[in-house]
C-alpha cells in the first residue's frame, strides 16, 4: 500500500497563509489554515494507506487526528523539504500539502500498477500531488519551486526520468482570498467553507 505524506506548517498568525492578509487578519488567516489542515487530514485519515506521515514545520496541535506519525521538515529550500519527505518512504508514497481543503480519499487512493509517478497539477502553475512509486528525491531537488513553472518543471523532470506519469486532476490552492472564496464554493460543507462563512460573517467582508 501508499504511504501518504501531508507537508504543512503549523497553522499559526503570521507565519501562514500570509497573503490572505488583508483582507484577513493574520489570526484569521491561521484560522482558515488551521481549517484547511484538519480537511485535509481527515481526507487522508479516510484513505487506505500503509502510513500516514504529516511532515510538519512547529508543533502538533489538538488539530491532529490520530493515526499519523510526525516528522520534522528538515531545513532548507521547498525541493529539499520535499525531497527529505520522501527520503523518509521505502514504497510508494504520495505527497501533498495543506492547500487543497476540497481533496478527497477518492483523488488520495491511487495505484501505482501501470505507472511510476503521479502528478496533481495546481491551477497557478504549481502542484497540489505528487507521487511516486519508488521514491528519489533527485526527483525533486534543485526544481524552482512556488513559481508559475513549477509544475511544467517538476513533471518534465519525471518524463525525463523515463517515469510512466498519470495525472490527477487539476485543482486551486488556497493562497489569496479568492482563491479561499472558490476552494470553499467546490467543496461547501468542508470546514474550510464552514470557517470562511463564518468570519466572512462577522467581518461583514
Amino acid at each position: 500500500m501508499t504511504t501518504l505524506l501531508v507537508i504543512a506548517k503549523e497553522p499559526r498568525p503570521g507565519r501562514v497563509k500570509t497573503r490572505l492578509t488583508p483582507p484577513f487578519t493574520p489570526a484569521e488567516a491561521a484560522a482558515l489554515a488551521e481549517a484547511a489542515l484538519v480537511d485535509t487530514l481527515h481526507a487522508v485519515a479516510a484513505t487506505p494507506a500503509r502510513r500516514r506521515v504529516l511532515v510538519l514545520a512547529g508543533e502538533p496541535g489538538p488539530w491532529l487526528p490520530p493515526g499519523f506519525d510526525v516528522v520534522p521538515q528538515c531545513a532548507g529550500g521547498l525541493d529539499e523539504r520535499l525531497a527529505a519527505a520522501f527520503a523518509g518512504c521505502d514504497g510508494p508514497a504520495l505527497l501533498i500539502g495543506m492547500d487543497t481543503p476540497q481533496v478527497t480519499p477518492e483523488l488520495l487512493t491511487v495505484d501505482f500498477a501501470g505507472c511510476d509517478a503521479y502528478f496533481g497539477p495546481a491551477e497557478d502553475g504549481g502542484f497540489w500531488a505528487l507521487g511516486l512509486a519508488e521514491p528519489d528525491p533527485a526527483l525533486l531537488l534543485g526544481v524552482p519551486m512556488s513559481t508559475p513553472a513549477t509544475g511544467a518543471v517538476q513533471i518534465d523532470r519525471l518524463i525525463d526520468a523515463g517515469l510512466r506519469v498519470r495525472d490527477l486532476p487539476c485543482l486551486r490552492d488556497v493562497d489569496t482570498a479568492a482563491d479561499a472564496e472558490a476552494v470553499a464554493a467546490a467543496a461547501p460543507h468542508s470546514r474550510f467553507a464552514a470557517e470562511l462563512a463564518r468570519l466572512t460573517a462577522v467581518g461583514r467582508r
